[in-house]
């Protein structure tokens, strides 16, 4: 197992295959002026399976595939398979925002794909065409219900808190955990990358104190529920008779740094170092200038060796040089 400088495990590698979305969330995604690799620039197939080969030699157990979204990558289907057939992995899941999931779950599933995560802020049509601008709730809603056919479990959904669009919808978020056993996890802003992306995560905060003050005003008090990990982002409850659990992921008001297990491969072929700084070792140039798995997993030690204490969100620090949309989340 590997072990960054201040004693945390790293075995959670979250790889994103594209850098491109068929939504556009105020806070995630400009309408226009962010340049999206293309081609050569992305890993092929191959590359990512060498890569992974490497984390797994070196511990690593868990990949989650993600984009920007991840179903637009034509190659998916193949790279899932490739990644759940490396002798160590032991869970390949997905985030996703389901839209194009349909079309392709029960090949994914059959690839290996175990879980997924479904993107869903809103469960009013029109605040959701507002806030996810493209897409409908009708489409994400159909591809959380592909997810449940093909026993993609559990079910966990995912929503970005954004005052003024989402933030008075949490309560028939939260209620979606009563009858199902799914879990619903709401997510604080994180303004990264300089443009009207992180204004909008500065100016539209909610703090998850705020989210749960307001589901429990409306729907009971939240138990809290044990955590499985030190290194889940989410801190997890249940609603009074409730099957499933409200989660709460709050990387601003409660960081959750020092249980980090994670590394990032971005699409275009960097290990990013924390999600909320620009540090970067390129993997894609190892690659291609003939080195093989032995050498990624070099660099991939030295990844995690040169592994940020965590953000510096409350100095005023943050990625300048990518937005969500390139990082995966």
């Amino acid at each position: 197992m590997l072990t960054d400088r201040f004693g945390r495990t790293i075995d959670y590698l979250r790889l994103s295959v594209i850098d491109h979305c068929n939504l556009r969330c105020v806070y995630c995604m400009p309408l226009s002026g962010l340049r999206h690799s293309t081609g050569k620039e992305l890993l092929t197939p191959d590359e990512i399976e060498c890569v992974v080969r490497a984390a797994a030699d070196a511990g690593f157990r868990r990949v989650r595939i993600t984009g920007g979204e991840p179903t637009l990558r034509a190659e998916l289907v193949e790279i899932v398979w490739r990644v759940a057939a490396v002798p160590g992995i032991e869970e390949v899941a997905m985030t996703t925002n389901g839209v194009l999931l349909p079309r392709m779950v029960d090949d994914l599933a059959d690839a290996g794909l175990k879980r997924v995560n479904l993107h869903i802020d809103t469960l009013d049509p029109e605040r959701f065409k507002r806030l996810m601008r493209f897409g409908t709730l009708r489409e994400a809603w159909a591809g959380l219900e592909s997810a449940i056919r093909a026993g993609l479990k559990p079910i966990k959904i995912n929503a970005v808190i954004t005052r003024g669009y989402n933030d008075m919808d949490v309560v028939d978020l939260a209620e979606l955990t009563i009858e199902n056993d799914w879990h619903v996890r709401f997510i604080e802003l994180m303004p990264l990358g300089g443009g009207e992306c992180a204004q909008v995560a500065r100016d539209k905060f909610v703090s998850s104190a705020e989210t749960r003050g307001r589901i429990e005003a409306e729907l009971g008090v939240l138990t809290p529920v044990p955590r499985r990990s030190l290194s889940d982002e989410s801190i997890n409850f249940k609603l009074p008779g409730a099957r499933g659990e409200v989660g709460f992921i709050s990387p601003v008001s409660e960081p959750y740094c020092d249980g980090c297990n994670r590394m990032r491969l971005t699409a275009d072929g960097k290990f990013h170092l924390c999600l909320l700084h620009d540090d970067e070792l390129d993997v894609r140039k190892v690659l291609r200038s003939g080195g093989g798995q032995e050498a990624v997993e070099a660099l991939l030690r030295r990844a995690v060796a040169e592994k940020p204490s965590g953000h510096q969100l409350a100095d005023g620090v943050s990625t300048l040089n990518r937005n969500m949309i390139q990082v995966g989340g």
